[in-house]
């Protein structure tokens, strides 16, 4: 049931791992605000539509939460999807996907500050290995290079921080199914997105995209709908509850894998230092969790969930 439960986070992380260079095509014809704010109204309504088929007009509800609900959207969902796609601006996708990959380094810190539990200190040397190996990308070995951390660089580390107290915020709510903390998250993080948009547009901080401007990104804004906020999110909040926030963490060290994948399918040629960095990064990352992950004895039971469709069957849930 365990080794099952591992295939819920890969299919996120897959998925997102393609999206970054989507996106990064994307934002040559739609602001990055604009961009993000038009993908959650899309998915929100499908996400809606599929809560109310599957659980009913209660799932709606908040039970009490409303307010861990709205914050935990704003952060994960508006801060991580705005944040990122404004670094994409700034940086280069294979150089944002390894930020990404400090995830499950920043989830522990989380848990370390919410929760009281401390992380090794083996945890925090292995973090700062991989931000080194980060480093090497970004400045592909050059101490010129350093202006490139920039703006970009201090997005990412807003934007992960946002996802890390996220992923830590999911496996608080193992009584919901993943399907309503995703859809009911993603409602209040899409409210705030709207809202920072529109005024965004108001004062000229960007404009709103014309209608030849949306079709022309309809195959990218299609697949970061419907693959990237829906079929992933799922995926990654099922992973979650199934396996816990630490252990579904580690599997954020394959983002970056992935969109060098996708980035050198598609002509990018990357020089030996931005490889080196980037085995380092993932190497410790990965080292890093494998010492902070608890034993297998020691891990709780997963909670129940009240939807076993979606919990067993996220993709085919989105299908509906």
């Amino acid at each position: 049931m365990r080794s099952r439960a591992t295939a819920y986070p890969l299919v996120a992380v897959l998925g997102w791992g393609v999206m970054f260079p989507i996106l990064a095509s994307a934002l040559n014809r739609v602001d990055p605000l604009n961009l993000t704010t038009a993908r959650y109204l899309l998915a929100a309504v499908v996400l809606v539509a599929i809560l109310l088929l599957r659980e009913g007009a209660g799932a709606l509800r908040h039970g009490g939460r409303a307010l861990e609900v709205v914050v935990l959207g704003v952060v994960g969902f508006a801060g991580f999807n705005l944040l990122t796609n404004l670094a994409l601006e700034h940086a280069a996708p294979q150089q944002i996907s390894l930020f990404v990959a400090t995830t499950p380094v920043i989830t522990q810190l989380v848990r370390w500050a919410r929760d009281g539990v401390r992380p090794k200190p083996l945890l925090l040397a292995l973090s700062l290995v991989a931000l080194l190996g980060v480093g090497l990308v970004i400045t592909r070995g050059s101490l010129a290079g350093l202006g490139q951390f920039g703006l970009g660089g201090l997005m990412m580390v807003g934007a992960v921080l946002g996802w890390g107290i996220y992923t830590h915020g999911a496996s608080r709510f193992g009584e919901w199914s993943p399907l309503r903390f995703t859809t009911l998250t993603a409602l209040a993080g899409t409210a705030a997105m709207l809202a920072l948009s529109i005024g965004a547009d108001a004062v000229g901080w960007q404009h709103a995209p014309a209608a030849a401007d949306l079709v022309a990104v309809a195959p990218q804004l299609a697949y970061a709908v419907l693959v990237g906020a829906v079929i992933a999110v799922l995926a990654w909040n099922t992973g979650v509850q199934r396996l816990g926030a630490a252990n579904a963490a580690l599997f954020m060290n394959l983002v970056p894998v992935t969109t060098f994948a996708v980035q050198i399918a598609r002509g990018y040629r990357p020089e030996p230092v931005e490889l080196v960095g980037a085995a380092i990064t993932i190497a410790a990352l990965i080292a890093a969790n494998l010492a902070a992950r608890p034993r297998t004895a020691s891990l709780p039971r997963p909670s129940a969930v009240t939807d076993p469709v979606a919990v067993t069957d996220p993709v085919a849930v989105s299908a509906r």
